[in-house]
C-alpha cells in the first residue's frame, strides 16, 4: 500500500485503511496539512495516510506551489520534502521561516545527515525525518505538535483578547463614546485592514493607532510616525519612500524612509489630508501595489505595512473639493473611528485630571506618598472650573493645564490662581479687584463666593491685628491653606497690617 520511500508498519498502516469511510466523514478535521515533494507516490501515501486519521491534506509538487498555498491560506502543519528541483526544501524553509515563525514544519529526505538536520533546525524546521520513517510514530508526532501549537494559539488569544480590553494605560475614559471607541479598537487591532482615525485636535488620534498597533501581531515590529503637516513635499517624499546617495543636493549617503523602516510593522501619517497630489498618488501605489521606488533609485521595493492614517480635516469635504484624491480616501478610510471631543465626554474629565496628576507628580519626582501614588488633588472651586470648560483644545490642553498645575504646585491642594489666565478669564473669575473689592454687575458664581471668602478672612484678620496664624485658627483651617487663599484672593496683607 506505500512505497519503498515510507516504513511499511503493515498492521497499523492496515488497520488503519480499514477505517469505515462514513465514520471518517462525519468526524471533525483534526487539522489542514501541506504536503510538498516532488515524488507523486510519497504525497499520494502521505495523504492517504493522513486522510484516515481525520486530516485534510493539500498537495504541492514543488516549492514555489507550496509557498503559494502557504500564502493563500493557514496550514496546521507543513510537510517539506528537502531535495526537489529548481528550489529545495531548505530554500523554501527559509523563505517561509522570514515571513512565518509561527506554522509548524517538519522536514523529511531520504538522504538524511546530521549536517543537514541541524541546518534545518537553525532555520526553524520544527522537525526532521529520514525515510524510511514508522507511520505510527509520525502520526504521534503531528497530532503532538499540532494540538501543542493550538494549546499555544488559544492562550495566545485568552490573553490578546484580555490585553485589548484592559490595557489602553494611556487612553482614560469610562464614558460610553470613549467605551465603543476601546471595544472598536479591540476587533480593529489584529485585522490587516487600513483604518483611519477622525476627531479634533488633542482628541488623542496618535495614541488610538499605538494602541491598535501594540495589540496587533505586527507589536514586534516598528510603529513609525509621519507627520504629513510638518514637511514640505520634497522632505515628505523623501522622508516616506528614503532615498540613495546623489538623489538631490544634500542627499550625501542612502537613506531609509519610512516605508523600508516600517516593514512588517504600521506606519501611521498623522494629518494625512496636508498631503499635496503627487505624494497623494504615490502612497495609493504602496497600498495597492505594496512597493515603491526611493527617490533616485530604478529599484523597486516590496514592503508589507499596516497603514494608519488620521486627520481633523473634513476628507469626504476636501474629495467633492478636488483637493482629495477619491481612490486614496476610499484605501485609506476602510474602517472610520471618531474621537468624541472632550466637551462631549465630561464624565471622563475627573479621571483624566487625576491621570495626568499621576504622570507629572512622578516625572517631577514630587507630592508622592510611599507607594509613588500622587497626593495632590485640586481645591473644589479649581476642580469645578475644570470641570466647567469647554476645552477646545481637547485632551491635550487639559493634559498642559495639569503639568502647569503640578509644576507650580507648592501644597497637596491645587489653588485656584495655579490655573492659567486664559482659563480664569474663560470662566468668569477675576482675581484683579478694585481697592474696596466691589464686586462688577455682571458677577459670576465664582466671583460672588470668592468675595464672601475675601471679606469673611479680612475681618478675621482685622480682628485679629493682621496675624494670620490667629486667623487661620478661628477659622479653622491650616494656616498655609488661609495663606493660599489670600494670595489668590489678592488680600494685601502687608499693607494693611502695616496701617493697623
Amino acid at each position: 500500500m506505500f512505497p519503498s520511500g515510507i516504513s511499511g508498519n503493515q498492521e497499523s498502516g492496515g488497520s488503519r485503511l480499514m477505517t469505515p469511510a462514513r465514520d471518517r466523514v462525519s468526524a471533525p478535521s483534526k487539522g489542514r496539512i501541506l504536503v510538498v515533494d516532488d515524488e507523486t507516490e510519497i504525497r499520494e501515501s502521505l495523504e492517504a495516510l493522513l486522510d484516515l486519521e481525520g486530516y485534510q491534506v493539500d498537495q504541492a509538487v514543488n516549492a514555489f506551489e507550496g509557498e503559494r498555498k502557504l500564502e493563500s491560506r493557514a496550514y496546521d502543519l507543513v510537510l517539506l520534502d528537502l531535495m526537489m528541483p529548481e528550489k529545495s526544501g531548505m530554500e523554501m524553509l527559509r523563505d517561509v521561516r522570514d515571513r512565518d515563525r509561527h506554522t509548524p514544519i517538519f522536514m523529511i529526505t531520504a538522504y538524511g545527515t546530521l549536517e543537514a538536520a541541524v541546518q534545518a533546525v537553525k532555520l526553524g524546521a520544527n522537525d526532521y525525518l529520514a525515510k524510511p520513517w514508522d507511520n505510527e510514530k509520525l502520526l504521534i508526532e503531528i497530532e503532538r505538535v499540532i494540538s501543542g501549537q493550538r494549546l499555544i494559539d488559544e492562550n495566545t488569544q485568552l490573553k490578546r483578547a484580555l490585553k485589548q480590553r484592559y490595557s489602553f494605560p494611556n487612553i482614560v475614559g469610562k464614558s460610553d463614546r470613549m467605551l465603543r471607541v476601546l471595544d472598536l479598537v479591540t476587533q480593529v487591532a489584529t485585522s490587516r485592514s487600513t483604518i483611519l482615525i477622525t476627531g479634533e485636535t488633542g482628541t488623542g488620534k496618535e495614541l488610538i493607532a499605538k494602541a491598535i498597533h501594540a495589540n496587533s501581531p505586527r507589536v514586534d515590529h516598528a510603529f513609525v510616525a509621519v507627520n504629513s503637516g510638518s514637511l514640505p513635499t520634497d522632505l515628505l517624499e523623501s522622508t516616506l519612500f528614503g532615498h540613495v546617495k546623489g538623489a538631490f543636493t544634500s542627499a550625501i549617503h542612502n537613506k531609509k524612509g519610512a516605508f523600508e523602516v516600517a516593514n512588517k510593522g504600521t506606519i501611521f501619517f498623522d494629518e494625512v489630508g496636508t498631503i499635496g497630489a503627487e505624494t497623494q498618488s504615490k502612497l495609493l501605489r504602496v497600498i495597492q501595489e505594496k512597493e515603491f521606488t526611493p527617490l533616485g533609485s530604478n529599484e523597486v521595493l516590496k514592503v508589507d505595512v499596516r497603514i494608519l492614517a488620521a486627520t481633523n480635516a473634513d476628507l469626504r469635504k476636501m474629495v467633492e473639493e478636488r483637493k482629495f484624491r477619491e481612490d486614496l480616501y476610499y484605501r485609506l478610510n476602510v474602517i472610520n473611528i471618531n474621537l468624541p471631543p472632550l466637551r462631549d465626554r465630561r464624565e471622563d474629565i475627573p479621571l483624566l485630571i487625576q491621570h495626568f496628576l499621576e504622570k507629572f507628580s512622578k516625572e517631577n519626582e514630587k507630592f508622592l506618598d510611599d507607594n509613588q501614588r500622587s497626593v495632590l488633588r485640586f481645591e473644589p472651586e479649581a476642580m469645578q472650573l475644570l470641570l466647567d470648560h469647554t476645552w477646545p483644545g481637547n485632551v491635550r490642553e487639559l493634559e498642559n493645564v495639569v503639568e502647569r498645575a503640578v509644576v507650580l504646585a507648592s501644597t497637596q491642594v491645587i489653588p485656584l490662581d495655579v490655573l492659567p489666565d486664559y482659563l480664569l478669564h474663560a470662566g468668569g473669575i477675576r482675581l484683579r479687584r478694585s481697592e474696596n473689592g466691589a464686586l462688577p454687575p455682571d458677577a459670576s458664581l465664582f466671583e460672588i463666593v470668592a468675595d464672601f471668602e475675601r471679606r469673611t478672612i479680612v475681618e478675621q484678620l482685622e480682628r485679629f491685628n493682621w496675624s494670620q496664624t490667629d486667623a487661620a485658627e478661628a477659622l479653622r483651617v491650616p494656616l498655609s491653606t488661609l495663606n493660599q487663599k489670600i494670595k489668590r484672593l489678592n488680600i494685601d496683607v502687608k499693607r494693611r497690617g502695616e496701617k493697623a
